[in-house]
């Protein structure tokens, strides 16, 4: 299985922040979208940090409330681990566990087409493991 059956399941919707706005800005975007971590992007297509939860709570506890007013650029991670349609979900899963990463973009050519958590993947996996199930159930009943 692939990384693009995940992203097939969840939808490709990817929300994107500008590295200029704040970190209050983007308190409200993981509020308001329910989730953990936004991609950020000058044009909405390029990836040129992640910025996490995590990110937030390290850099409060470093800096305090005056973190509310930095840029997101001041907090996101720069080095950000992608993958393509085409990896074997087993991979990434790997991946993300040794890095322990929660979130990974999705990058054809260059440009973000999506966005899988680690969640989604296991999701996926329970969806898969659920399918196989029903499916023996069904032979051993006939």
């Amino acid at each position: 299985m692939k990384i693009s059956d995940v992203v097939r399941r969840k939808g490709d919707q990817v929300v994107t922040v500008r590295p200029e706005e704040t970190v209050e800005r983007l308190l409200q975007l993981l509020e308001e979208h329910r989730i953990g971590a936004v991609v950020v992007s000058t044009d909405q297509s390029s990836v040129d940090g992640i910025v996490s939860e995590r990110d937030i709570v390290r850099h409060l506890h470093s800096k305090g409330a005056a973190v509310l007013s930095l840029p997101i650029s001041a907090i996101m991670t720069a080095e950000v681990t992608t993958c393509d349609p085409d990896a074997a979900i087993e991979d990434l899963a790997r991946t993300m566990t040794e890095l322990r990463i929660r979130h990974v973009p999705v990058v054809v050519d260059g440009r973000l087409r999506a966005i899988v958590s680690i969640g989604d993947i296991v999701k996926h996996r329970i969806d898969e493991l659920q399918t196989e199930r029903d499916q023996l159930v069904g032979y051993i009943q006939q």
